[in-house]
């Protein structure tokens, strides 16, 4: 079942709350802090916001799912080789103490 975002449609203008004076009649206190503009923080690269399309959910979910599993096959390829290169060392050695 499909879902309705369009939401209610309101007819007529809503009212407006007069009870309280105008903020302009009340006399105010001058703001005389100083207000300093804040650059980038220098330790977050500035990031470029791809513009288009947003992706669909699904397809989203779907690249994010492909992702994780290139990286985890990725890190266990590269534990392979390391396992695999210990263990000629290990071999290395052990010929050599019989040698």
């Amino acid at each position: 079942m499909a879902k309705n975002r369009n939401g209610k449609k309101r007819n007529g203008a809503a009212s407006m709350d007069i009870s309280e004076p105008p903020v302009s009649d009340v006399p105010q206190a001058m703001d005389t802090s100083e207000s300093v503009a804040q650059g980038p923080v220098s330790g977050d690269p500035i990031r470029k916001l791809k513009k288009g399309r947003p992706m669909k959910r699904a397809k989203n979910v779907r690249k994010m799912k492909a992702i994780a599993k290139a990286v985890s096959k990725n890190e266990k390829t590269a534990e392979k080789v390391s396992k695999n290169e210990s263990k000629k060392v290990r071999i290395q050695s052990a010929k050599k103490l019989y040698d």
